[in-house]
């Protein structure tokens, strides 16, 4: 008998070998109880001798083991006993015992894997601990624990299954609780304080680094913040692991096409119901239900390809920002980048891959951003890209978590597990990591397999992996284990680096507030939006005062511009078409032509001219009380907006019709003071026709002696015809002052004659006389009409005899009277249209058009500026980047 049978008999007894076997409170034999209770209070003890000589004494009590190991099981098992007894009673009471116990069972959990990896460590790892170099001297009877090693990894296997089915308990159960509290409170989760509940944390925090991304998109600010960075190479499975991650498959696929083009942040946060949605979009995503994934992946695939094309480049720095809840979801905020390649393929843009590369060192570079790169197990490690990168931003490895993908592959085509062991212990590669993990994310059946279904074969495939009995320890193993890892590590940083942010917020903060006290001080600090709606306020308020402006004012505007825009008309479409026919009836030309006038164009005109006087008004009132630069262009916005786009009501010039056409039937000059104030309208009209007319002609004969001497110009040739013509016309109208409006043939040769005779190069023809009689014969016509306007300011007393003299008649007064009537009544009238209604739909046309502009950012940049703005911008996004920093720093602790 062999040395170690014999002590082993000596010290124990010889008694036959007995077989423990697990049951679920604690372990039994087939001794008797007394034997039973015996071996138990008996510390089993072996004895080892070493070929040196040397004893090693290695002791365990099997039975404090096993009792110890029956109570943690105890106590999960029982709380869940518990549990399905209280979910029937959904009151706040049992709601409120069901959370309590929840906490414990995930203490116990927790407790149960640290005890079941410390025990398997003490067990199978720590011998070498325990016995120092001895150990090594006594290498040759390592064989021995051999067998203990294997039965300790079986225990290991059962403790593990245990547990994954407490915490699908456990997550079941918050669910549970979850929904009641959604129900109870109308879905909005509200502690004590007002503050959202403790699930809410990571949604707090992704609101502050969007608001960071908008206050610097250069990222110098908002780099100080952790967040989850997922690098790696392109194919690599990095974006299945976020799809784990997430625990649903909420990504575009395609077969070795670059499908992430711009980073994308993810934020998870713990929800009764499994759900994504945009953060910029009030639509909510079933991600329980295969059609609205699918809408899911595809929503994000098109804005990806929208950013991708608006920057005419195959990557965009543009951010998709989505938020997902669920059950059992770890809380953190990660952002998928593109993946990196080794070359540039047909279709990409320019300088893709350093764009790719600039972009992944541009996140990765914030010192409190936690790296996770992704690496394809499946490959050569020699062939990955991602490596090299993520040491040249993390050398030292402090904030890098290694993740080896496809590992169920790798396992497969390799001879033995060495390689990958040796990847995953970060022996194999120069770059340093805090955390090394193994994942599989696909079956390799098919590309859409469920999550579930990957899940469950993921937890079969390393149950019977080597890489356990290789050493590799099993909260390496999983992408479950990496997701808590990570989601831990997630927020020791943001724990350790809130306070410092506050304070450094706090800080740019006190530097703005005192720059505003130095440079504006006594003016109230309003940003953008909120100097928006002032001008806007000030510009509706002076519109009011429109309200204010006395009649007399309206009336003296409104008769000057219609009486410097309808002058013209008046001659040109009433006045001289009468004079043109002097053989026909003066008074029934002049009703023909007036009632013409009036059914066509006069009540436009007369609306067009108010529109014109209101708007100038308005425009005068803004130029008195406008003191303040920063509302400079949007006025001037305004005002060419008003000046283009406004209109009156369409029934004033229908109203303004009658009116006018009932004021011009009126043909009897009442008193000698209104045939004086006719006549005086008569010959104002008249000389401001006379001198627009000469003004005219005077420009179409080219400079005088004095301008050209002065100013060194030349007559044209056509200046010089028209001077010739103008000439010959002067000899026939002082020949014939009364003579037709048309030039008769006889007149036209002879004027060609004359002037071929004083200039034979002068050639003209009759259009081009006829064209320089037109306006010659105007003039001068209009030259008769105001001396015969001299002639009859005093024939009032004619006048009501009905002119029986022969040759004496001054019906020209009685037109211009009846003209004059009509223009005071279309004064008034407008006025009053001005007062009570069109200065009403003016103040709602401008509000609606302030009301468009205060949505459209870009605009509102344009045109209010200046470093009274912008100061307040940085002081009113800076002051709420610190408050939500504050709030969330306070909830956090209140969470510890």
């Amino acid at each position: 008998m062999r040395p170690f049978h014999l002590l082993k008999r000596l010290r124990l007894g010889h008694r036959p070998r007995r077989q423990f076997i697990l049951t679920k409170h604690r372990y039994s034999s087939s001794m008797p109880p007394p034997r039973r209770s015996l071996f138990r209070l008996t510390p089993f003890r072996i004895l080892v001798i070493g070929t040196t000589g040397t004893g090693i004494v290695y002791a365990k009590k099997v039975s404090n083991w096993i009792d110890e190991t029956s109570n943690k099981f105890n106590l999960p098992l029982t709380a869940l006993t518990n549990y399905t007894k209280m979910v029937g009673d959904v009151s706040a009471s049992g709601f409120a015992k069901m959370k309590s116990q929840l906490a414990e069972l995930s203490i116990s959990t927790d407790m149960l894997k640290s005890n079941s990896s410390s025990n398997v460590n003490h067990k199978v790892g720590g011998v070498s601990s325990f016995f120092g170099t001895e150990v090594a001297n006594a290498g040759k009877k390592e064989g021995f624990f051999k067998s203990d090693k294997d039965e300790t990894f079986k225990e290991q296997l059962k403790q593990q299954k245990e547990i994954e089915r407490l915490e699908k308990e456990n997550k079941e159960l918050r669910k549970i609780i979850l929904e009641s509290e959604s129900g109870r409170r109308g879905g909005v989760k509200k502690s004590g304080g007002g503050r959202s509940l403790t699930t809410n944390l990571v949604d707090m925090y992704s609101e502050i680094l969007e608001e960071l991304m908008e206050f610097d998109s250069s990222f110098d600010v908002q780099d100080h913040l952790p967040r989850v960075v997922v690098v790696g190479d392109q194919s690599a499975g990095k974006t299945s692991v976020l799809e784990m991650v997430v625990q649903a498959r909420i990504f575009p696929r395609g077969s070795g096409e670059m499908m992430t083009r711009c980073p994308v942040m993810v934020t998870l946060s713990e929800g009764p119901y499994h759900i994504a949605q945009f953060r910029d979009s009030n639509r909510e995503f079933n991600l329980t239900d295969k059609a609205q994934l699918k809408s899911l992946r595809q929503e994000i695939e098109l804005r990806m390809k929208s950013i991708s094309k608006n920057s005419n480049k195959t990557i965009a720095s543009e951010i998709i920002s989505l938020n997902v809840k669920g059950p059992g979801l770890q809380r953190m905020v990660l952002v998928d980048l593109p993946g990196i390649i080794n070359i540039e393929t047909t279709g990409m843009a320019e300088n893709t891959k350093r764009e790719i590369e600039r972009l992944s060192k541009k996140y990765m570079g914030n010192r409190n951003a936690i790296i996770l790169c992704v690496q394809d197990g499946s490959v050569d490690a020699e062939r990955s890209l991602v490596t090299d990168l993520v040491s040249s931003v993390d050398p030292t490895g402090g904030r890098t978590v290694f993740v080896m993908t496809k590992v169920d592959v790798a396992e497969q085509n390799a001879a033995d597990v060495s390689r990958i062991r040796s990847i995953l212990e970060g022996k194999r590669f120069p770059m340093k990591a805090r955390g090394y993990f193994a994942v599989v994310t696909g079956t390799g059946r098919k590309t859409d397999d469920e999550i579930s279904s990957i899940k469950s074969y993921e937890e079969d495939f390393f149950s019977k992996s080597q890489l356990l009995k290789s050493g590799i320890k099993r909260s390496q193993l999983t992408t479950h284990n990496l997701t808590v890892a990570v989601s831990e590590c997630f927020w020791q940083m943001v724990k350790a680096s809130i306070e410092q942010e506050a304070d450094s917020f706090k800080a740019k903060l006190f530097n703005l507030e005192s720059q505003w006290k130095n440079k504006f001080a006594g003016s109230r600090e309003l940003d953008r939006d909120g100097l928006f709606e002032k001008a806007k306020y000030d510009i509706l308020d002076e519109i009011l005062e429109l309200g204010n402006v006395n009649a007399k004012h309206w009336d003296e505007k409104l008769y000057k511009s219609l009486f410097d825009n309808l002058g013209k008309e008046v001659f040109e479409k009433v006045y001289f078409p009468v004079l043109k026919n002097p053989d026909e009836d003066f008074s029934t030309l002049v009703d023909i032509q007036l009632h013409r006038w009036a059914e066509r164009s006069l009540p436009l005109k007369s609306v067009e001219v108010a529109q014109d006087v209101l708007l100038n008004e308005l425009f005068s009132l803004w130029s008195k009380k406008s003191n303040n630069r920063l509302f400079e262009p949007l006025r001037n916005l305004v005002k060419e907006e008003l000046k283009g786009g406004v209109s009156w009501d369409s029934r004033a010039p229908d109203s303004l019709r009658h009116i006018q056409a009932a004021s011009l039937q009126d043909k009897s000059v009442p008193d000698n003071q209104a045939w004086k104030n006719a006549a005086a309208f008569m010959e104002k009209v008249l000389l401001s026709e006379q001198k627009k007319l000469s003004e005219e002609f005077k420009s179409s004969l080219g400079p005088g002696i004095v301008e050209r001497w002065t100013s060194w110009k030349y007559v044209e040739p056509d200046e010089q015809r028209r001077r010739l013509i103008n000439s010959e016309i002067d000899v026939i109208l002082k020949t014939e002052p009364m003579h037709d409006y048309a030039l008769n043939s006889d007149e036209l040769t002879a004027i060609r004659k004359n002037i071929s005779l004083r200039d034979k190069k002068m050639a003209v023809d009759n259009t081009f006389i006829q064209e320089v009689w037109n306006t010659r014969y105007k003039m001068h016509v209009v030259e008769q009409s105001i001396a015969r306007c001299k002639d009859c300011k005093t024939f009032f007393y004619h006048y009501q005899r009905g002119f029986k003299e022969p040759g004496l008649s001054c019906d020209d007064i009685v037109l211009f009277w009846r003209l004059q009537k009509t223009l005071e009544t279309t004064v008034q009238s407008l006025r009053q249209h001005i007062l009570n209604s069109e200065t009403k739909r003016l103040d709602e046309y401008i509000k609606n058009m302030l009301d468009n502009l205060s949505t459209n950012s870009e605009e509102k940049r344009k045109l209010i500026t200046g470093k009274q703005v912008e100061l307040a911008e940085q002081l009113k996004k800076v002051r709420s980047i610190y408050n939500k920093l504050e709030n969330f720093a306070a909830a956090v602790k209140e969470e510890k």
